[in-house]
């Protein structure tokens, strides 16, 4: 058993597939029209970091409540979680591309942290590699 992916209401396909395509360099498993349970058109966007097996399906919100909801759908907490092979590197490439960083680099047991924010507005933690027990 595993989980396959995770829903993350976005503002904008296009916009968050840059984000995560070309900023993250998560790969775009796939982007096809869809049609909502009612029959209005949508698409069925999937991306994921290279060699992962869980995905995030990027859902443009549909109506109010989830416009609400884009940027905190996890209560202004961090959320979401990327862990990285060479913190320094990606930090440093995330920074370039713009990406938003809310914390400076720490060390913790669990590796090096910062907090940054996607394009929709959702916390990240950017992990290092874990510490050797």
């Amino acid at each position: 058993m595993h989980l396959e992916q995770l829903a993350l209401i976005v503002d904008d396909y296009d916009d968050a597939i840059r984000f995560f395509v070309d900023v993250l360099e998560f790969e775009l498993v796939e982007d096809s029209p869809s049609l909502t349970n009612d029959g209005r058109e949508k698409r069925w966007v999937v991306v994921r970091p290279p060699g992962a097996t869980t995905a995030l399906l990027l859902a443009r919100a549909d109506g109010e409540r989830q416009e609400r909801v884009v940027g905190d759908q996890f209560a202004a907490r961090v959320g979401l979680f990327l862990r990285v092979d060479d913190f320094q590197a990606s930090y440093d490439r995330m920074r370039a591309a713009g990406v938003e960083f809310v914390t400076e680099p720490r060390q913790e047991p669990y590796g090096q942290v910062a907090v940054f924010i996607d394009v929709a507005g959702n916390r990240w933690d950017l992990l290092g590699p874990r510490p050797s027990q």
